[in-house]
């Protein structure tokens, strides 16, 4: 508490100073210099940034430098609002004293800070990560320019509680804080450009792309986290009794996610399963898309992408098309007439697939004959294909539309179901039938019919 007194005495005294010191001239020609400097820096500013056009002249630069310029243009008001202020602060000192340009010195340092904060934190594109950086650090540049910096230190560091052998006080959450954010800002940025490197080796497969990859962000990150704990000065023995909580976190009520974890590393290892493979697992057919640490997507033809646990490719059925060969084997069937030859039948259905893109030439289309039905000879023709993403239905209409075509140039009939008849005999009772003659009306009826 007394740390906090000093800081509230020092700035009242500040307030007091400040207080006693409005009716002098020169803190007034401050205040007047400051203004007017800020309304040149802000109405130039806006008419230079309406000037540039920085995605027309930067279109070839590169992405660092195109960063750079856009958070130089969007400064350029505050450092003329800087050369201005500092310009009039050294015509001050050459003619006053320099307790009568103080303030211009403060508002100069502070505004360089920011300026320079502001370059170096535009290479962040992560917006909240570009905040929360931008903030501290201009925090911090502006209690060390004002001489705060010490006390307010000392006032954060004594608010503290003792956990377990650890001393955590609210500076150290603070100063933990921002720097693992900024170690996994980091680590994160040197694991995607590893990854696009990784990516760019055509000689690795897929899966051991993605499986270098993920091992070469877990270990960056573990890294950047023991980095920060270590710098801090915590004790990471200290730190026994929550890796056991953990341990125990995991066994009880982290069990799927682990499993689902270790599926992933275990599909991307045997190679079973790969980016761009098509599989079918459960209801779900379609392309492998990402493979995560939780979870795989698979993208279907009608446009949605399921996420499904990497548990389930492990403790259920999956059809892998493209597992050992891009080649997928289809089907058609169909009926001919029994007055058309079956051989051009089975000539027509070959050349029929030959005609679609999508079949490939070999292994070569084969028909056969699969049975002699009641009103029809029955067939069933094979093709295959090396794109199953491309769709399996639509590839097979295409063939049956080829097919149409062709039995009918080779004069092959195509049989068409007949209408049936059903015969309804309708008995109405109040409308007998006629006697054939007068002894027959007259002769008793039988109550049997058929009698």
């Amino acid at each position: 508490m007394g740390n906090v007194q000093g800081i509230l005495a020092g700035m009242s005294d500040t307030l007091h100073g400040l207080f006693a010191e409005l009716s002098s001239f020169w803190l007034l020609l401050q205040f007047g210099i400051l203004l007017i400097a800020g309304a040149i820096g802000t109405l130039a500013g806006i008419a230079i940034r309406r000037r540039i056009d920085l995605e027309a002249h930067g279109a070839g630069w590169p992405p660092v430098v195109k960063l750079l310029a856009r958070a130089f243009i969007d400064c350029v008001g505050t450092i003329i609002f800087i050369a201005i202020v500092f310009t009039a602060r050294e015509t001050m000192l050459s003619l006053t004293w320099p307790s009568r340009s103080y303030l211009l010195g403060v508002a100069v340092s502070l505004a360089t800070a920011w300026v320079v904060i502001a370059l170096i934190t535009g290479l962040i594109r992560n917006q909240f990560v570009y905040r929360v950086v931008s903030i501290a650090a201009w925090t911090f540049a502006a209690l060390d320019i004002l001489g705060l910096r010490m006390a307010v230190r000392a006032e954060l560091d004594s608010y503290a509680v003792v956990f377990g052998g650890l001393r955590i006080s609210a500076l150290l959450i603070i100063k933990s804080a921002v720097l693992l954010l900024i170690a996994l800002w980091v680590a994160n940025t040197l694991s995607d450009f590893m990854d696009r490197r990784v990516k760019s080796a055509t000689e690795l497969t897929p899966s051991v792309q993605v499986l270098i990859s993920k091992l070469i962000r877990i270990l960056l990150i573990a890294f950047a986290i023991i980095t920060v704990l270590s710098s801090v000065g915590i004790d990471l023995s200290a730190l026994a009794f929550f890796s056991g909580a953990i341990g125990v976190g995991i066994g009880f009520g982290l069990q799927k996610i682990v499993s689902n974890f270790v599926s992933g590393i275990i599909l991307l290892a045997d190679k079973s399963i790969k980016p761009g493979d098509v599989i079918s697992v459960g209801e779900h057919f379609g392309r492998v898309g990402i493979m995560g640490a939780r979870y795989t997507s698979v993208d279907t033809r009608d446009g949605r992408e399921y996420l499904i646990p990497n548990e389930d490719f492990i403790t259920q059925r999956v059809a892998n098309w493209s597992y050992s060969s891009d080649l997928v084997r289809l089907s058609v069937t169909f009926n001919t007439t029994y007055d058309s030859d079956p051989r051009k039948a089975q000539a027509a259905a070959v050349e029929a697939a030959m005609r679609v893109a999508r079949v490939v030439p070999k292994p070569t289309p084969q028909c056969m004959l699969t049975a002699f039905g009641p009103t029809s000879i029955q067939y069933e023709m094979w093709f295959w294909i090396r794109d199953p993403a491309g769709g399996i239905v639509n590839v097979q209409s295409d063939v049956l539309l080829a097919l149409w075509d062709t039995l009918a140039q080779a004069g092959v009939t195509i049989p068409k179901p007949g209408p049936s008849r059903v015969i309804y005999e309708i008995a109405r009772e109040d409308e007998p039938d006629p006697p054939k003659d007068q002894d027959e009306a007259s002769a008793p009826r039988s109550p049997f019919p058929g009698s």
